[in-house]
């Protein structure tokens, strides 16, 4: 009888134990599948992922470049960095820019893009009048370049005495200067305007534009001494 009860007690004590056992696992394995659950999937994770188009990933790198360059600096853009900070692999920049410096002219040359965008949208929707137009030149292009900031001058830095640069660079001026003069050319009087007026004009434009983005002098100053210079290059040629 002895021997029954203590084999009894001794199954009840182990049922318990194998009870508080299973009990255990089983609040495990639930708080490690709550745990789990909650994390994203790879595969959600990748089925989130969009592969972009040429012009897209352009696009990308291009604004994460301009984000360095007005955070850290010209000196911090490199294709290596760049990759880095766009998550992409170092191939991918590379296909797009291949050197350092023509990623520093494709910056440039967004930046032509987006100041000749600005330009002819505010021509576009101002009064015919030469103060009108003088003034939407002047204050569209110290507004496009105030909007990058240091970038631009960092960039023009950095690829100064580079051929590429160049090309680019005298490419947009004389751009630029065709189609002020076709605004400008209603209000063109006898006399004419020489080359050399509307070097003058771009240079002026340069000059304004780029110390009120130092600090050197305010926006406001920069639009009203270049409308002033528009204004008088066409007074000139009436006289």
């Amino acid at each position: 009888m002895r021997r029954r009860a203590a084999s009894a007690a001794g199954g009840n004590a182990g049922g318990w134990l194998r009870s508080k056992s299973e009990l255990y696992i089983l609040k495990v394995s639930y708080l490690w599948y709550i745990v789990m659950s909650s994390m994203p999937k790879k595969s959600q994770a990748a089925e989130k992922r969009v592969r972009l188009s040429r012009e897209q990933r352009l696009s990308q790198l291009l604004e994460v470049a301009r984000r360095l360059v007005r955070d850290e600096g010209t000196d911090a853009l490199t294709l290596p960095r760049l990759a880095e900070q766009a998550g992409v692999a170092k191939p991918v920049v590379y296909d797009h820019f291949r050197t350092r410096n023509g990623l520093l002219t494709a910056l440039y040359q967004d930046f032509d893009a987006r100041q000749t965008a600005l330009i002819d949208a505010a021509l576009e929707g101002s009064a015919p009048g030469l103060e009108e137009k003088a003034s939407v030149i002047a204050s569209s292009y110290v507004e496009c370049v105030l909007a990058q900031g240091r970038e631009i001058p960092g960039v023009l830095a950095a690829l100064a005495g580079s051929p590429e640069l160049e090309t680019v660079k005298r490419d947009y001026q004389l751009d630029f200067i065709e189609r002020c003069r076709k605004v400008l050319v209603p209000f063109i009087g006898p006399r004419g305007i020489m080359q050399a007026g509307f070097w003058a004009m771009l240079g002026a434009a340069d000059t304004l534009s780029n110390a009120a983005a130092t600090g050197e002098i305010t926006a406001q100053q920069a639009r009203d001494e270049l409308y002033e210079t528009i204004v008088a290059m066409i007074t000139r040629s009436n006289r």
